[in-house]
């Protein structure tokens, strides 16, 4: 279990906000690196004749390579210095970014992307189990919050991929986003640090390893703790929701209420990110504040969450009008933001702390797998002639169902660090 930690120790050390603030960079280049290429579609089939199922092959190849590294993954970051993880991923995937500039057949290009998932899984792991390394009192909740916020603003800016796409090339874009992550990963260097032991000045030198970590033997206590399987069964169910209401909600909005193709993508983008942003902060905040007096609040914060994005879900799919609908959906998009600010604090309360990354590359793995079901079943369902407004139910119903199992999940013993 998480190791006892007193009032005193869980002041914050040195550079924690920092810390955050230098990964929320990273997170943000982390996303718009990988969702840029949807972008380019036009230019890159121009460029690089394709169909659409081979496009599409693009971003499922990254899904899924991404989803089964992902425990390994976060087991590197338990098992050697994480701020070295952080930075050898960011640069690995910036340079795979800067090379798919250079691609030129189908199969080069497929290849980067399945590179660049292998990659990338080594962050998000590695970085929230930095973060609450340094937050380990009444900030983690909102350290992570802003973390996810700046992984957000990567999603909204995949729009300049496109415009970088028609004013130069598309090749012109993975250049440049390569090129910033390459030198970020220099200014990292001289920057970005684990946390230092407490009864040290200086922070652990980047060639450290934690020989107290294995990685079966991981596994084995992880799934061993009924908390974490229940953990695991509400993260992955979820997904289902997460995946299907934003994979579908541009096409609803279209077929819904009859609207043009760009106008139902700014409702169905323009309106949910922002609205995320402000989510993650505050569910970051209440849980955080809430905790101090209550050992329960980062748990119960996004419970509540899900018990209002729920029905939101449910009144957006039935109605007619499309402002109600635009409300419901970004209340949806703000509560259900307080689940992404709380889980990584969540699996700090429920495992040991040399497998809190490797539980997340878990939590990861099946997100992805169960997420990638949910679109495909979403699409079947549909050329079933089910229309989305009955998907979008079905999708409510599961929130609720991930309510209770959150609620289930008792740990067997808190942290005064979480709350302290």
């Amino acid at each position: 279990m998480a190791t006892e930690i007193t009032g005193n120790e869980s002041k914050l050390p040195p550079r924690a906000w920092l810390i955050v603030a230098l990964l929320c960079i990273v997170g943000c280049l982390n996303y718009l690196d990988r969702t840029v290429i949807t972008t380019m579609r036009s230019s890159i089939i121009d460029d690089l004749p394709m169909t659409d199922a081979q496009f599409g092959l693009l971003t499922s190849v990254f899904l899924w390579v991404y989803g089964f590294a992902s425990p390994v993954a976060g087991y590197l970051a338990d098992r050697f210095n994480r701020s070295l993880v952080i930075m050898l991923s960011l640069f690995v995937w910036s340079a795979v970014t800067w090379l798919t500039s250079h691609a030129t057949t189908f199969d080069q290009l497929l290849a980067t992307r399945a590179l660049m998932g292998i990659s990338e899984a080594c962050y998000i792991p590695a970085a929230l189990a930095l973060i609450t390394d340094y937050h380990r009192g009444p900030t983690r909740s909102l350290a992570t919050g802003f973390h996810m916020a700046g992984i957000m603003i990567g999603q909204s800016l995949g729009f300049l991929g496109g415009w970088i796409a028609e004013k130069y090339a598309w090749t012109t874009a993975f250049t440049i986003l390569g090129g910033a992550g390459i030198v970020y990963t220099f200014v990292l260097l001289f920057i970005l640090r684990d946390v230092p032991k407490e009864s040290a000045v200086m922070p652990k030198p980047l060639a450290v390893i934690n020989t107290n970590v294995n990685f079966f033997k991981g596994i084995k206590a992880l799934f061993a703790g009924r908390a974490f399987n229940i953990l695991l069964a509400y993260w992955s169910l979820l997904g289902v929701v997460s995946w299907s209401v934003m994979g579908w909600l541009p096409t609803y909005y279209k077929e819904h209420f009859n609207l043009s193709q760009a106008v139902a993508g700014l409702y169905a983008t323009g309106y949910l990110y922002p609205a995320s942003l402000v989510g993650v902060l505050l569910g970051g905040y209440l849980a955080d504040k809430w905790g101090r007096v209550n050992p329960r609040a980062r748990i119960y914060v996004p419970l509540i969450g899900l018990c209002i994005s729920a029905p939101c879900i449910f009144f957006a799919s039935s109605t007619t009008v499309l402002s109600l609908a635009i409300l419901f959906f970004v209340f949806y998009a703000l509560t259900r933001a307080f689940c992404d600010t709380n889980m990584m604090p969540i699996l700090c309360m429920v495992v040991d702390d040399r497998y809190r990354a490797t539980g997340y590359g878990i939590f990861n793995m099946f997100s992805c797998i169960v997420g990638g079901i949910g679109l495909f079943a979403g699409g079947a369902l549909r050329d079933s002639d089910v229309n989305l407004s009955s998907v979008y139910q079905f999708a409510a119903l599961t929130m609720l169902v991930c309510a209770g199992l959150l609620f289930m999940a008792r740990p067997k013993q808190i942290n005064s660090s979480e709350n302290n």
